[in-house]
Protein backbone atom coordinates (compact mmCIF):
# COMPACT_ATOMS: atom_id res chain seq x y z
CA UNK A 1 0.00 0.00 0.00
CA UNK A 2 1.31 3.28 -0.79
CA UNK A 3 2.25 6.19 1.29
CA UNK A 4 1.27 9.73 0.31
CA UNK A 5 4.98 10.35 -0.47
CA UNK A 6 4.76 7.57 -2.55
CA UNK A 7 6.81 4.90 -0.31
CA UNK A 8 5.32 1.51 0.21
CA UNK A 9 6.22 -0.42 3.54
CA UNK A 10 8.64 2.39 4.46
CA UNK A 11 10.70 1.74 0.74
CA UNK A 12 10.81 4.74 -1.64
CA UNK A 13 10.32 3.53 -5.27
CA UNK A 14 13.28 3.03 -6.80
CA UNK A 15 15.15 3.55 -4.10
CA UNK A 16 17.24 1.96 -0.87
CA UNK A 17 15.36 2.08 2.04
CA UNK A 18 15.29 5.50 4.55
CA UNK A 19 17.43 4.97 7.43
CA UNK A 20 16.17 5.12 10.86
CA UNK A 21 19.20 5.18 12.81
CA UNK A 22 18.66 8.29 15.04
CA UNK A 23 15.19 6.42 16.18
CA UNK A 24 16.86 2.97 17.07
CA UNK A 25 19.66 4.55 19.11
CA UNK A 26 17.01 6.97 21.12
CA UNK A 27 14.75 3.99 21.83
CA UNK A 28 18.00 1.49 22.92
CA UNK A 29 19.35 4.51 24.86
CA UNK A 30 15.65 4.80 26.71
CA UNK A 31 15.72 1.59 27.72
CA UNK A 32 19.78 1.15 28.63
CA UNK A 33 19.02 4.25 30.50
CA UNK A 34 16.28 2.58 33.04
CA UNK A 35 19.00 -0.26 33.65
CA UNK A 36 22.07 1.92 34.15
CA UNK A 37 20.19 4.71 36.08
CA UNK A 38 19.39 2.26 39.12
CA UNK A 39 22.67 0.56 38.87
CA UNK A 40 24.09 3.82 39.93
CA UNK A 41 21.59 5.10 42.11
CA UNK A 42 21.95 1.68 44.21
CA UNK A 43 25.55 2.52 45.23
CA UNK A 44 24.30 5.55 46.39
CA UNK A 45 21.53 4.14 48.83
CA UNK A 46 24.08 1.43 50.17
CA UNK A 47 26.51 4.63 50.72
CA UNK A 48 23.97 5.37 53.42
CA UNK A 49 24.22 1.89 54.97
CA UNK A 50 27.78 1.57 55.35
CA UNK A 51 28.72 3.38 58.56
CA UNK A 52 27.21 0.24 59.74
CA UNK A 53 30.53 -1.57 58.76
CA UNK A 54 28.01 -3.85 56.50
CA UNK A 55 26.26 -2.52 53.06
CA UNK A 56 22.93 -2.90 51.81
CA UNK A 57 21.62 -6.51 51.41
CA UNK A 58 20.08 -7.57 48.43
CA UNK A 59 17.47 -9.88 48.82
CA UNK A 60 17.46 -13.17 46.36
CA UNK A 61 19.72 -14.24 43.93
CA UNK A 62 22.65 -14.97 46.12
CA UNK A 63 25.89 -13.15 48.29
CA UNK A 64 24.66 -10.06 46.94
CA UNK A 65 25.25 -6.59 47.97
CA UNK A 66 24.98 -3.39 45.91
CA UNK A 67 29.02 -3.40 45.39
CA UNK A 68 28.80 -7.14 43.74
CA UNK A 69 27.04 -10.56 43.81
CA UNK A 70 30.11 -12.37 43.76
CA UNK A 71 31.26 -15.99 42.45
CA UNK A 72 34.07 -17.90 42.00
CA UNK A 73 33.97 -18.62 37.95
CA UNK A 74 32.47 -22.15 37.74
CA UNK A 75 29.93 -20.86 39.34
CA UNK A 76 29.59 -17.56 37.29
CA UNK A 77 29.78 -18.73 34.37
CA UNK A 78 26.11 -21.27 34.28
CA UNK A 79 24.87 -18.12 35.60
CA UNK A 80 25.41 -15.78 32.72
CA UNK A 81 25.37 -18.38 30.37
CA UNK A 82 27.32 -17.09 27.58
CA UNK A 83 26.82 -18.16 24.10
CA UNK A 84 26.65 -16.61 20.66
CA UNK A 85 22.93 -16.73 18.99
CA UNK A 86 22.48 -18.26 15.94
CA UNK A 87 20.53 -14.96 14.96
CA UNK A 88 20.43 -11.71 16.53
CA UNK A 89 17.86 -11.48 19.58
CA UNK A 90 17.40 -8.21 19.30
CA UNK A 91 16.15 -5.70 22.07
CA UNK A 92 14.55 -8.03 24.36
CA UNK A 93 17.61 -9.86 24.15
CA UNK A 94 19.93 -7.10 24.16
CA UNK A 95 18.44 -6.00 27.76
CA UNK A 96 18.53 -9.15 29.00
CA UNK A 97 22.05 -9.60 28.40
CA UNK A 98 22.97 -5.90 29.71
CA UNK A 99 20.80 -6.88 32.54
CA UNK A 100 22.55 -10.51 33.57
CA UNK A 101 26.47 -7.83 32.83
CA UNK A 102 24.89 -5.78 35.83
CA UNK A 103 24.00 -7.56 38.07
CA UNK A 104 26.87 -9.91 38.18
CA UNK A 105 29.65 -7.10 37.79
CA UNK A 106 31.55 -5.38 40.37
CA UNK A 107 30.09 -1.64 41.06
CA UNK A 108 32.70 0.87 41.60
CA UNK A 109 29.94 3.56 42.17
CA UNK A 110 29.79 1.80 45.79
CA UNK A 111 31.97 3.29 48.45
CA UNK A 112 32.71 -0.10 49.31
CA UNK A 113 34.80 -0.63 46.57
CA UNK A 114 38.33 -0.08 47.87
CA UNK A 115 40.42 -2.68 46.08
CA UNK A 116 42.77 -1.39 42.97
CA UNK A 117 44.01 2.28 41.99
CA UNK A 118 40.83 3.60 40.69
CA UNK A 119 37.11 4.02 41.61
CA UNK A 120 33.90 5.16 40.10
CA UNK A 121 33.37 7.77 37.65
CA UNK A 122 31.15 10.77 37.53
CA UNK A 123 28.26 12.21 35.74
CA UNK A 124 30.93 13.97 33.09
CA UNK A 125 32.93 10.86 33.13
CA UNK A 126 29.72 9.26 31.57
CA UNK A 127 28.62 11.58 29.28
CA UNK A 128 32.07 11.42 27.84
CA UNK A 129 32.25 7.73 26.94
CA UNK A 130 28.81 8.36 25.21
CA UNK A 131 30.16 11.03 22.79
CA UNK A 132 32.71 9.38 22.33
CA UNK A 133 30.87 5.99 20.90
CA UNK A 134 28.87 8.40 19.19
CA UNK A 135 31.84 10.01 17.13
CA UNK A 136 33.73 6.72 16.83
CA UNK A 137 36.37 8.21 15.55
CA UNK A 138 40.35 7.57 15.14
CA UNK A 139 42.60 10.04 16.44
CA UNK A 140 45.41 9.23 14.17
CA UNK A 141 44.93 11.59 11.51
CA UNK A 142 43.49 15.31 11.64
CA UNK A 143 41.44 14.57 8.63
CA UNK A 144 39.13 12.76 10.70
CA UNK A 145 39.54 14.23 13.98
CA UNK A 146 39.95 17.54 13.54
CA UNK A 147 37.84 18.43 17.05
CA UNK A 148 39.72 15.61 18.97
CA UNK A 149 43.04 16.09 17.36
CA UNK A 150 42.72 20.13 18.62
CA UNK A 151 41.34 19.12 22.41
CA UNK A 152 43.94 16.66 22.97
CA UNK A 153 47.12 18.79 22.08
CA UNK A 154 45.43 21.69 24.51
CA UNK A 155 45.01 19.03 26.85
CA UNK A 156 48.44 17.60 26.73
CA UNK A 157 50.17 20.78 26.39
CA UNK A 158 48.12 22.24 29.49
CA UNK A 159 48.86 19.15 32.02
CA UNK A 160 52.43 19.07 30.46
CA UNK A 161 52.68 22.99 32.09
CA UNK A 162 51.42 21.54 35.25
CA UNK A 163 54.35 19.61 35.21
CA UNK A 164 56.72 22.35 34.97
CA UNK A 165 57.17 21.44 31.09
CA UNK A 166 56.41 25.02 29.68
CA UNK A 167 58.97 25.47 27.06
CA UNK A 168 57.83 25.94 23.36
CA UNK A 169 57.94 22.39 22.43
CA UNK A 170 56.45 20.99 25.33
CA UNK A 171 53.14 19.09 25.15
CA UNK A 172 52.18 15.16 25.07
CA UNK A 173 50.51 12.07 23.83
CA UNK A 174 47.25 9.94 25.07
CA UNK A 175 48.24 6.56 25.78
CA UNK A 176 45.94 3.38 26.36
CA UNK A 177 47.00 3.16 30.17
CA UNK A 178 50.26 3.49 32.41
CA UNK A 179 51.91 0.67 31.24
CA UNK A 180 51.87 2.12 27.65
CA UNK A 181 52.60 5.06 28.29
CA UNK A 182 56.00 3.38 30.64
CA UNK A 183 56.72 1.27 27.11
CA UNK A 184 56.57 4.26 24.90
CA UNK A 185 59.03 6.11 26.94
CA UNK A 186 61.33 3.13 26.97
CA UNK A 187 61.15 3.09 23.19
CA UNK A 188 61.72 7.11 22.55
CA UNK A 189 64.65 7.18 24.84
CA UNK A 190 66.56 4.27 23.26
CA UNK A 191 65.69 6.00 19.95
CA UNK A 192 66.83 9.15 20.89
CA UNK A 193 69.76 8.58 22.74
CA UNK A 194 71.24 6.19 20.36
CA UNK A 195 69.40 7.17 17.16
CA UNK A 196 70.56 4.25 14.80
CA UNK A 197 68.75 2.07 16.90
CA UNK A 198 65.84 2.84 15.06
CA UNK A 199 66.84 1.39 12.33
CA UNK A 200 69.36 -1.61 12.83
CA UNK A 201 68.12 -2.69 16.53
CA UNK A 202 70.18 -3.44 19.06
CA UNK A 203 73.25 -4.50 17.43
CA UNK A 204 75.91 -5.07 19.77
CA UNK A 205 74.26 -2.84 22.49
CA UNK A 206 73.56 -4.20 25.96
CA UNK A 207 71.62 -2.07 27.32
CA UNK A 208 70.73 -1.70 31.19
CA UNK A 209 67.71 -0.26 32.74
CA UNK A 210 67.12 0.64 36.36
CA UNK A 211 64.07 0.82 38.35
CA UNK A 212 62.87 0.76 42.05
CA UNK A 213 62.13 -2.40 44.19
CA UNK A 214 58.71 -1.37 44.47
CA UNK A 215 58.27 -0.72 40.82
CA UNK A 216 55.95 -1.29 38.24
CA UNK A 217 56.30 -4.50 36.37
CA UNK A 218 55.41 -2.49 33.31
CA UNK A 219 58.86 -1.77 32.38
CA UNK A 220 59.99 -5.88 32.83
CA UNK A 221 57.12 -6.52 30.69
CA UNK A 222 58.42 -3.74 27.68
CA UNK A 223 61.87 -4.52 28.46
CA UNK A 224 60.73 -8.59 27.15
CA UNK A 225 59.09 -6.66 24.08
CA UNK A 226 61.46 -5.00 22.98
CA UNK A 227 64.23 -6.81 22.79
CA UNK A 228 66.10 -6.00 26.10
CA UNK A 229 65.31 -8.99 27.93
CA UNK A 230 63.54 -8.73 30.98
CA UNK A 231 67.24 -9.73 32.57
CA UNK A 232 68.43 -6.15 31.68
CA UNK A 233 66.06 -4.66 34.51
CA UNK A 234 67.67 -3.54 37.31
CA UNK A 235 65.76 -3.68 41.14
CA UNK A 236 67.13 -0.50 43.09
CA UNK A 237 66.90 -1.03 47.09
CA UNK A 238 64.47 1.42 48.41
CA UNK A 239 65.00 2.99 51.90
CA UNK A 240 62.11 2.64 54.67
CA UNK A 241 59.85 4.67 52.78
CA UNK A 242 59.92 3.05 49.82
CA UNK A 243 62.09 5.42 47.69
CA UNK A 244 65.00 4.57 45.89
CA UNK A 245 68.34 4.98 47.33
CA UNK A 246 70.34 7.56 44.80
CA UNK A 247 73.46 5.28 46.38
CA UNK A 248 72.38 2.34 45.12
CA UNK A 249 71.33 3.77 41.98
CA UNK A 250 74.40 4.71 41.70
CA UNK A 251 76.24 1.67 42.51
CA UNK A 252 74.45 -0.62 40.56
CA UNK A 253 75.16 1.63 37.10
CA UNK A 254 79.01 1.63 37.70
CA UNK A 255 78.54 -2.33 38.27
CA UNK A 256 76.48 -2.31 34.74
CA UNK A 257 79.21 -0.41 33.28
CA UNK A 258 82.16 -2.50 34.56
CA UNK A 259 80.01 -5.57 32.70
CA UNK A 260 80.18 -3.85 29.73
CA UNK A 261 76.54 -2.50 29.55
CA UNK A 262 75.32 0.27 28.64
CA UNK A 263 73.03 2.21 31.54
CA UNK A 264 70.05 3.59 29.04
CA UNK A 265 67.21 4.31 31.30
CA UNK A 266 65.62 5.19 34.88
CA UNK A 267 62.01 4.52 35.72
CA UNK A 268 61.57 6.20 38.92
CA UNK A 269 58.17 6.30 39.97
CA UNK A 270 55.27 9.10 41.73
CA UNK A 271 53.49 6.58 43.81
CA UNK A 272 54.27 3.31 43.82
CA UNK A 273 51.60 0.59 43.74
CA UNK A 274 52.37 -0.99 47.57
CA UNK A 275 53.52 2.06 49.55
CA UNK A 276 52.55 5.12 47.33
CA UNK A 277 56.06 6.26 47.42
CA UNK A 278 57.50 9.11 45.54
CA UNK A 279 61.29 8.75 44.69
CA UNK A 280 64.11 11.55 44.84
CA UNK A 281 63.63 12.97 41.78
CA UNK A 282 66.64 15.87 42.00
CA UNK A 283 69.06 13.25 42.96
CA UNK A 284 67.97 10.77 40.24
CA UNK A 285 68.33 13.16 37.45
CA UNK A 286 71.51 14.33 38.80
CA UNK A 287 73.07 10.63 38.63
CA UNK A 288 71.01 10.12 34.64
CA UNK A 289 73.00 13.53 33.59
CA UNK A 290 76.32 12.33 34.69
CA UNK A 291 75.91 8.98 33.01
CA UNK A 292 73.73 10.02 29.83
CA UNK A 293 70.80 7.75 31.38
CA UNK A 294 66.69 8.96 29.89
CA UNK A 295 65.07 9.63 33.12
CA UNK A 296 61.49 8.58 32.90
CA UNK A 297 59.05 9.28 35.76
CA UNK A 298 55.85 6.77 36.32
CA UNK A 299 53.13 8.81 37.66
CA UNK A 300 50.22 6.78 36.79
CA UNK A 301 49.15 6.53 40.01
CA UNK A 302 50.50 9.08 42.27
CA UNK A 303 51.60 11.95 39.09
CA UNK A 304 47.68 13.66 39.06
CA UNK A 305 48.57 15.25 42.71
CA UNK A 306 49.92 17.75 40.29
CA UNK A 307 46.76 19.22 40.32
CA UNK A 308 47.34 20.50 43.83
CA UNK A 309 49.41 22.49 44.78
CA UNK A 310 50.83 21.49 48.09
CA UNK A 311 51.19 17.84 47.57
CA UNK A 312 52.67 19.10 44.44
CA UNK A 313 55.67 20.93 46.39
CA UNK A 314 56.05 17.88 48.87
CA UNK A 315 55.42 14.97 46.55
CA UNK A 316 56.91 16.32 42.79
CA UNK A 317 59.92 18.24 43.49
CA UNK A 318 62.30 17.77 40.71
CA UNK A 319 59.81 16.09 38.72
CA UNK A 320 60.30 19.27 35.91
CA UNK A 321 63.43 18.00 35.36
CA UNK A 322 62.87 14.49 33.90
CA UNK A 323 63.01 14.18 30.57
CA UNK A 324 59.37 12.11 30.21
CA UNK A 325 56.12 11.74 32.95
CA UNK A 326 53.15 9.29 32.74
CA UNK A 327 50.46 10.20 34.49
CA UNK A 328 46.71 8.48 34.26
CA UNK A 329 43.74 11.10 35.38
CA UNK A 330 41.75 7.55 35.69
CA UNK A 331 43.13 6.13 38.79
CA UNK A 332 42.87 9.19 40.89
CA UNK A 333 40.64 11.68 39.52
CA UNK A 334 37.56 10.06 38.34
CA UNK A 335 38.10 10.12 34.75
CA UNK A 336 36.41 6.99 32.89
CA UNK A 337 38.82 4.23 32.13
CA UNK A 338 40.99 4.59 29.76
CA UNK A 339 42.62 8.20 30.36
CA UNK A 340 46.54 8.05 30.59
CA UNK A 341 49.34 10.51 28.98
CA UNK A 342 53.25 10.26 28.21
CA UNK A 343 54.16 14.08 28.51
CA UNK A 344 57.82 15.98 28.28
CA UNK A 345 59.48 19.50 27.69
CA UNK A 346 59.89 18.42 24.06
CA UNK A 347 57.73 16.75 22.00
CA UNK A 348 60.49 16.78 19.02
CA UNK A 349 62.39 13.80 20.70
CA UNK A 350 59.10 11.82 20.40
CA UNK A 351 58.51 12.94 16.99
CA UNK A 352 62.18 12.07 15.80
CA UNK A 353 61.96 8.62 17.54
CA UNK A 354 58.99 7.38 16.74
CA UNK A 355 57.58 8.85 13.64
CA UNK A 356 57.47 6.90 9.92
CA UNK A 357 56.84 7.44 6.63
CA UNK A 358 53.20 6.13 5.55
CA UNK A 359 52.35 7.82 2.24
CA UNK A 360 49.05 6.60 2.76
CA UNK A 361 47.88 7.65 6.02
CA UNK A 362 50.30 10.73 6.46
CA UNK A 363 49.88 13.91 3.98
CA UNK A 364 50.94 16.62 5.59
CA UNK A 365 54.72 18.32 5.08
CA UNK A 366 55.92 20.13 8.43
CA UNK A 367 59.21 21.53 9.36
CA UNK A 368 58.15 22.01 12.93
CA UNK A 369 56.42 19.58 15.62
CA UNK A 370 54.32 22.31 17.04
CA UNK A 371 52.38 22.09 12.95
CA UNK A 372 52.05 17.79 13.62
CA UNK A 373 48.40 17.56 13.68
CA UNK A 374 48.74 13.34 12.62
CA UNK A 375 49.06 12.63 16.29
CA UNK A 376 49.96 9.21 15.30
CA UNK A 377 53.12 9.89 14.11
CA UNK A 378 54.09 10.93 17.90
CA UNK A 379 53.23 7.30 19.15
CA UNK A 380 53.19 3.54 18.50
CA UNK A 381 49.79 3.51 18.44
CA UNK A 382 47.77 3.97 15.05
CA UNK A 383 44.49 2.88 15.93
CA UNK A 384 43.78 6.04 18.89
CA UNK A 385 41.03 6.74 20.76
CA UNK A 386 39.89 10.36 21.92
CA UNK A 387 41.06 9.69 25.49
CA UNK A 388 41.83 13.20 26.29
CA UNK A 389 38.05 14.41 25.43
CA UNK A 390 37.06 12.91 29.14
CA UNK A 391 39.67 14.95 31.23
CA UNK A 392 39.07 18.28 28.90
CA UNK A 393 35.07 17.66 29.64
CA UNK A 394 36.30 17.30 33.26
CA UNK A 395 37.82 20.79 33.37
CA UNK A 396 35.04 21.99 31.55
CA UNK A 397 32.24 21.07 33.48
CA UNK A 398 33.85 21.03 37.50
CA UNK A 399 37.04 23.21 36.87
CA UNK A 400 40.45 22.72 37.58
CA UNK A 401 39.96 23.62 41.21
CA UNK A 402 37.75 20.11 41.66
CA UNK A 403 40.42 18.30 40.94
CA UNK A 404 43.12 20.03 43.31
CA UNK A 405 40.15 19.45 45.68
CA UNK A 406 39.76 16.16 45.03
CA UNK A 407 43.00 15.35 45.71
CA UNK A 408 43.01 17.38 48.91
CA UNK A 409 40.40 15.09 50.42
CA UNK A 410 41.69 12.07 49.46
CA UNK A 411 44.83 12.88 51.48
CA UNK A 412 42.35 13.63 54.36
CA UNK A 413 40.59 10.48 54.11
CA UNK A 414 43.53 8.01 54.17
CA UNK A 415 45.01 10.07 57.40
CA UNK A 416 41.57 9.82 58.51
CA UNK A 417 42.05 5.86 58.08
CA UNK A 418 44.94 5.74 59.89
CA UNK A 419 43.92 7.69 62.38
CA UNK A 420 41.72 5.12 63.16
CA UNK A 421 43.55 2.22 62.70
CA UNK A 422 46.05 3.04 65.10
CA UNK A 423 43.22 4.27 67.79
CA UNK A 424 41.73 0.90 67.35
CA UNK A 425 44.90 -1.11 68.71
CA UNK A 426 43.62 -4.33 66.60
CA UNK A 427 45.98 -3.47 63.80
CA UNK A 428 49.91 -3.16 62.87
CA UNK A 429 50.45 -0.36 60.75
CA UNK A 430 52.62 -0.42 57.27
CA UNK A 431 52.06 2.79 55.52
CA UNK A 432 54.80 5.12 56.25
CA UNK A 433 53.46 8.28 57.92
CA UNK A 434 53.05 10.86 56.62
CA UNK A 435 51.07 8.87 53.82
CA UNK A 436 53.04 9.23 50.47
CA UNK A 437 50.03 8.50 48.58
CA UNK A 438 46.31 6.90 48.76
CA UNK A 439 46.83 3.72 49.65
CA UNK A 440 46.57 2.92 53.93
CA UNK A 441 48.36 -0.58 54.31
CA UNK A 442 48.15 -2.88 57.59
CA UNK A 443 47.65 -5.95 59.22
CA UNK A 444 44.40 -7.26 61.56
CA UNK A 445 46.31 -8.20 64.53
CA UNK A 446 44.02 -8.60 67.74
CA UNK A 447 45.33 -6.52 70.62
CA UNK A 448 48.33 -4.76 68.30
CA UNK A 449 50.19 -8.04 68.48
CA UNK A 450 51.23 -9.51 64.98
CA UNK A 451 52.27 -13.14 64.66
CA UNK A 452 55.07 -14.58 64.21
CA UNK A 453 54.07 -17.06 61.38
CA UNK A 454 54.38 -15.31 57.86
CA UNK A 455 51.85 -18.15 56.14
CA UNK A 456 49.38 -17.37 59.10
CA UNK A 457 49.28 -13.66 59.34
CA UNK A 458 48.83 -14.33 54.97
CA UNK A 459 46.00 -16.62 55.46
CA UNK A 460 44.38 -14.54 58.21
CA UNK A 461 44.73 -11.35 55.67
CA UNK A 462 42.90 -13.33 52.66
CA UNK A 463 40.31 -14.64 54.74
CA UNK A 464 38.93 -11.75 56.41
CA UNK A 465 39.47 -9.57 52.60
CA UNK A 466 37.25 -12.14 51.41
CA UNK A 467 34.90 -12.28 54.12
CA UNK A 468 34.68 -8.25 53.21
CA UNK A 469 32.97 -9.12 49.99
CA UNK A 470 29.90 -10.14 51.25
CA UNK A 471 29.37 -6.98 53.40
CA UNK A 472 30.14 -4.55 50.64
CA UNK A 473 33.49 -3.60 51.28
CA UNK A 474 36.20 -4.33 48.76
CA UNK A 475 40.26 -4.12 49.64
CA UNK A 476 43.20 -5.80 47.88
CA UNK A 477 46.45 -7.20 49.35
CA UNK A 478 50.14 -7.08 49.36
CA UNK A 479 53.03 -9.57 49.94
CA UNK A 480 55.08 -8.06 53.02
CA UNK A 481 58.20 -9.54 55.24
CA UNK A 482 55.99 -10.57 57.93
CA UNK A 483 53.30 -11.66 55.53
CA UNK A 484 50.23 -10.58 53.54
CA UNK A 485 49.11 -6.76 54.14
CA UNK A 486 45.81 -5.02 53.76
CA UNK A 487 45.98 -2.26 51.02
CA UNK A 488 43.35 0.39 51.23
CA UNK A 489 42.69 2.71 48.60
CA UNK A 490 40.96 5.88 49.22
CA UNK A 491 39.44 8.56 47.48
CA UNK A 492 38.47 12.16 46.95
CA UNK A 493 34.69 11.17 47.67
CA UNK A 494 34.50 8.98 50.54
CA UNK A 495 32.54 9.74 53.15
CA UNK A 496 34.26 10.00 56.56
CA UNK A 497 31.32 6.98 58.13
CA UNK A 498 32.08 5.18 55.49
CA UNK A 499 35.98 4.73 56.46
CA UNK A 500 34.25 4.23 60.07
CA UNK A 501 32.12 1.43 59.04
CA UNK A 502 35.29 -0.01 57.38
CA UNK A 503 36.95 -0.62 60.09
CA UNK A 504 33.74 -2.31 61.82
CA UNK A 505 33.40 -4.57 58.97
CA UNK A 506 37.36 -5.38 59.39
CA UNK A 507 36.61 -6.34 63.37
CA UNK A 508 33.24 -8.29 62.22
CA UNK A 509 34.83 -10.07 59.77
CA UNK A 510 37.82 -11.09 61.86
CA UNK A 511 35.53 -12.15 65.07
CA UNK A 512 33.54 -14.19 62.91
CA UNK A 513 36.42 -16.16 61.10
CA UNK A 514 37.54 -16.67 64.96
CA UNK A 515 41.00 -14.06 64.46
Amino acid sequence: MATPNGHQNGITKGQDPALNRAEEVKDLLDAVKDLIVPFIHSADVDAATKHTGHGLVIQGGGPRTALVEHHPPHKLEPLLALSVPGEGRGKEGLLETIEKVLKYSVNTWDVGFLDKLYAGTNAVGVVSELLLAVLNTNVHVYQVSPVLTLIEKQTTTHLASLFGFSGPHAGGISQPGGSASNSTALAIARNTLYPQTKTDGLGSYKFSLFTSAHGHYSLEKAAQMFGFGSNAVKSVPIDADGRIKPSELSRLVAESKARGETPLFVNATAGTTVLGSFDPFNAIKDICEKENMWLHVDGSWGGSVVFNEEYKKSRLAGIERADSVAVTPHKMLGVPMTCSFLLTRDLRQFWAALRLEAGYLFHSAHEDVREVYDLAELTPQCGRRGDALKVWLALQYYGQQHFSDLVGRAYENGTFLLKLLKESGDFVVVSPEPLPCLQVCFYWARGGKLGDDVEENSKITEAVAKALVTKGWMVDFAPGERGKFFRVVVNGNLQKGALEGLLKGFKDSAQELGY
